[in-house]
């Protein structure tokens, strides 16, 4: 046995363990008491993290400041973290930097390396509001701290309420009132997103039809010639899907109206805790005259403050909301 390994599994056979911790895909996990070095593998698991206000306990990570600058920006912690490209750590580095817990995604198939080198894995992963909710309370749970388990309460009450905000506004529309909204994550390749995600949620809490019709899950590629025959009369591109111009076809789109999606810690049409945020901007977008009272940049200033304790000037958000890296 290497002698790394033998000296995991020895700590790890004395640790002091917190409650057991049941994930994203079943599984029971035994996490140790109060993990304060801590691998994410999941790209968007580390909103999650920051809401929580244990950014400053991951040592491992698989995000990149060129990739997510204002996650960088807000957890300047992270420039220090063992950085890897892809989302597959060294297992004897995690060893040797003394990681306790390793979060993956529930696809990951190099949890079991590290669960073999006697390290806690969570899995996580949702694909609806609910299921962030559950996911946060996890990781809370995995966390093994007082401090976590109330961030997690006061952020799904306020994901609740905005969710109940957005209905409110939105649920006397009929269906022919309701545009035809195509999120485009990718334009080179060309991939888009269909129901049974997150993005479909949004679109449709935010009083849209998903355009992409027949399609379901997450990136999935599609030609030019799919998205003429949807015509949708939005569509929103990722903040860094790149330009309409790289596909010259899409040109032929007539009326269509194109919106930037705002990107902050993490983008805000896909996995992470903004996603409170992006249902009130994406209503705002499609139905200005039923969202006139709101402020996007206070509100943006306002979840940066209490949910990740960072003060947010207006010029800032302003970035933020068109889609931009911090200067």
């Amino acid at each position: 046995m290497k002698p790394l390994l033998a000296l995991a599994l020895t700590l790890a056979s004395h640790a002091a363990l917190a409650a057991p911790v049941v994930d994203d895909a079943g599984h029971t996990v035994q996490v140790p008491a109060h993990p304060q070095r801590i691998a994410d593998g999941w790209f968007a698991h580390h909103a999650l993290m920051l809401t929580l206000g244990a950014g400053g306990r991951i040592v491992a990570t698989v995000n990149h400041p060129d990739r997510q600058p204002w996650m960088f920006k807000v957890q300047p912690s992270l420039n220090q973290a063992q950085a890897v490209t892809g989302n597959a750590f060294n297992v004897e580095s995690l060893l040797a930097d003394k990681v306790d817990l390793v979060f993956t995604s529930t696809g990951d198939r190099q949890a079991l390396a590290y669960e073999q080198a006697g390290i806690a894995v969570v899995r996580m992963g949702f694909n609806d509001l609910p299921g962030l909710e559950h996911s946060l309370d996890i990781t809370a749970q995995a966390l093994d701290s007082d401090t976590a388990r109330q961030r997690a309460h006061d952020y799904n009450a306020w994901l609740e309420g905005q969710v109940a905000d957005v209905q409110r506004r939105t649920a006397d529309l009929t269906e022919q009132q309701r545009p035809r909204v195509l999120h485009i994550a990718s334009l080179n390749p060309l991939k888009v997103d269909g129901a049974d995600t997150l993005i479909d949620t949004w679109i449709r809490l935010a009083g849209g039809r998903n355009a992409a019709t027949g399609l379901r899950g997450n990136l999935q590629v599609v030609d030019a010639e799919q998205v003429l025959a949807w015509h949708p009369d939005v569509i929103v591109l990722a903040a860094d899907a790149g330009d309409l111009k790289q596909v010259p076809l899409l040109a032929q789109l007539q009326g269509v109206k194109v919106l930037r999606n705002p990107a902050g810690v993490f983008p805000w049409d896909r996995y992470g805790t903004e996603v409170g945020l992006q249902l009130v901007w994406a209503g705002q977008q499609l139905h200005p005259q039923r969202f006139g009272d709101v402020d996007m940049v206070q509100r943006t200033v306002g979840f940066y403050r209490r949910f990740f304790g960072y003060s947010l000037t207006q010029a800032q958000a302003q970035q933020i909301l068109a889609g931009q890296a911090p200067l």
